[in-house]
Formats: structure tokens, C-alpha cells, sequence
């Protein structure tokens, strides 16, 4: 195949960053609306539930345009990578596409009636779906990470939905809960006030206790139990850099919040974010789905590429693009900056 480059970097890499960048500003975003939904159940009266949903309430469904094209650009890109992929681990896929639906539902449903029986089964599912659809992001990503059963003709060997729910992955399906309720908790910090604002202050105490235990429990685990995992970093010591930077942004988030910088606080923890994926992207590069079977199986970014032209094409609209759509988030946000305020449009 003849590699066309651009900056010198050839265009299979460059689309490996396009969608690495997709896919964090997804886990980002939507990190904080997962986060807040998974305190749901946490507050006690309604109003302060109704606030909650209403805080993410003009942004969730924006933010889901990360998904969505995060999704469309890994099909455009490695359609041999999404193929074999979705293959693979269909069942959590539709299960997560099944709790998405949920999630939806229960946000737009919740406050229609006023039965207490009605708002009780929505704020479950509600507060289940988002739970689960925090912890699936984290056993698919786990799963990515070991390595799936990939045979010959890129084949899936292995199995349906339980071969998924290894230690490893339950323990990174935690971490990520762990992660988005802080990212959540500090984003509603920021947009209620008066005695739900001192709740939450109490629940971020011990939300950081889980992601703070999770977190070390997780990179033990990954530094003892997956063989490899620090190769790439022994072969080039810039690397090292990552881990750094994401156990710094980790460690500068307790010190924000308790000294009350929320704002700057939201930032470290999506800062902590985008330098685990980048960690995660360090290790798995070239590879997009490394095969537990073989790695000549695996998939990598030049097997399972489109072709040189499509992906010029399509990094030509990237370009295009990605300042509309940093303008339109920028312009969202700033309009719907500060404390909330219920009134007869609300959820």
C-alpha cells in the first residue's frame, strides 16, 4: 500500500488520533451527565432530583453528538476494526444501545405526571441506566486493552457476554462509575446552590473515597497482571510523561475541591480523563484490537484502514469541521453557563 502523509504522519495514524479525540471528548462530556445521573438516587427529595436532571438538561443530548460521531468516524476510517468489533462484543453493544434508549426515556418521561409511582420507576431507571452504561464503557475498554479472542480471517473465537466480565474489566468498569460520579458530582457543584449544593459537597467526599481506592486497586492490578503493559514506555522514556501528567491531574483534584475551585476542579478530573485514554492509546498503538489468541491476528490501524483516498477525503472534512463544531459546544455552554433555575419548561 502507498502511505500518503500529512506533517509526516501517515493518514491511518492520523485518523487513530482523529478518533482518539472523538472518543475523549465523549467520555469527557458525557462523563460529568452519567456522573450526575448516577447520584439520582442519592438525593432525597424530588425538587433536588428534578434540579439534577435539569442541570444536565440542555447539554446531554448535545453531547451525545460525540458518540455518534465518534462512531461514524471509526466505520469511515477502520471499517474492518468497527466490523470485527461489533462483532465480537455484540451483546454489550446492544445492551448499551438498550440503556441509552432508557436513559433517554426516563430524562423526557420523569417529570411528565405527577403520580409518585411514575417519578419513582423513572428515577430507578434513570439512575440504573446510568450506572450501567458508565460501567459497560469500562469492560469494553478493559476488554480492548487484554486483548480479544481474534482467530484467523479476523473471526471471533471467543465468548457471548460473561467472557467479557473478567476481573480486569469489572475492576475498570468500576473505576470508570468512580470516575464520571466525581466528574458528575463537581459539574452539579457548579449549577445548584443552597442545601443540594451542601449535599453534594458531602456525596463528592465520598465519591473521590471510591475513585481514589478504584483507581489505585485498578493500576495495580494492570501493572502485576497484564504482561507488556509497560513495554512501550521502557522502549521510549518520553512516554513516561503520560503517566505522569494523569497521576498529577488525579492527585490536584482533592486539593481543588477542597479548597472550593470547582471550575478548575472539572478541568483537572477531564484532564485525568484524557490522559488515561492517551495512556491507553500509547499502549495499544499500532493496534486497534489485539488478538489474545495471536497477535498476527490482531487488528491494526493499517489492516483494517480504509483506503488512502478516503481517509484524505475525510481528514479534509475533519479540518472543515472541527472548528463548527468547537463553536457550536463553546457557544451551548456559555449559554447555558451558571446556577439553575426551574421554571414551566423544565424537566
Amino acid at each position: 500500500m502507498n502511505m500518503e502523509y500529512f506533517l509526516g504522519i501517515d493518514y491511518p495514524t492520523l485518523w487513530f488520533l482523529v478518533v482518539g479525540l472523538l472518543f475523549s471528548g465523549y467520555a469527557i462530556l458525557e462523563g460529568f451527565d452519567y456522573g450526575a445521573g448516577a447520584w439520582h438516587l442519592f438525593f432525597r427529595k424530588d425538587l433536588s432530583r428534578r434540579i439534577a436532571i435539569n442541570a444536565i438538561g440542555p447539554l446531554w443530548d448535545a453531547n451525545q453528538v460525540w458518540l455518534v460521531i465518534g462512531g461514524g468516524a471509526l466505520f469511515a476510517g477502520f471499517p474492518v476494526m468497527y466490523a470485527t468489533m461489533l462483532s465480537s462484543m455484540y451483546v454489550p453493544f446492544m445492551l448499551f444501545l438498550m440503556l441509552l434508549v432508557l436513559r433517554s426515556s426516563a430524562i423526557k418521561f420523569r417529570s411528565a405526571e405527577e403520580m409518585l409511582w411514575w417519578r419513582k420507576t423513572w428515577d430507578i431507571i434513570y439512575f440504573v441506566s446510568n450506572v450501567l452504561i458508565s460501567f459497560l464503557l469500562g469492560v469494553v475498554l478493559a476488554n480492548i486493552l487484554q486483548g480479544l479472542e481474534i482467530g484467523e480471517n479476523l473471526s471471533y473465537k471467543g465468548g457471548m457476554f460473561f467472557a467479557f466480565l473478567n476481573p480486569y474489566a469489572i475492576m475498570v468498569g468500576l473505576t470508570t462509575v468512580s470516575l464520571f460520579m466525581t466528574q458528575g458530582a463537581i459539574f452539579l457543584l457548579l449549577k445548584t446552590e443552597g442545601r443540594l449544593h451542601a449535599r453534594l459537597t458531602f456525596l463528592l467526599k465520598k465519591g473521590m473515597i471510591f475513585f481514589i481506592v478504584s483507581f489505585a486497586a485498578t493500576s495495580l492490578y494492570t501493572l502485576v497482571f497484564l504482561p507488556g503493559v509497560t513495554d512501550r514506555f521502557k522502549e521510549n522514556s518520553i512516554f513516561f510523561i503520560v503517566p505522569v501528567l494523569a497521576f498529577l491531574a488525579v492527585a490536584n483534584v482533592p486539593r481543588l475541591i477542597s479548597k472550593k475551585k470547582y471550575g478548575t476542579a472539572l478541568i483537572f478530573s477531564s484532564l485525568t480523563m484524557a490522559f488515561l485514554l492517551m495512556l491507553v492509546a500509547v499502549q495499544l498503538y499500532p493496534v486497534l484490537l489485539p488478538s489474545s489468541i495471536d497477535p498476527k491476528y490482531s487488528v491494526t490501524i493499517y489492516n483494517a484502514a480504509a483506503s488512502q483516498k478516503s481517509l484524505g477525503i475525510m481528514l479534509t472534512i475533519v479540518l472543515i469541521g472541527a472548528p463548527l463544531l468547537g463553536g457550536y459546544f463553546l457557544f451551548l455552554y456559555k449559554t447555558f453557563h451558571g446556577k439553575v433555575k426551574l421554571d414551566d419548561t423544565s424537566y
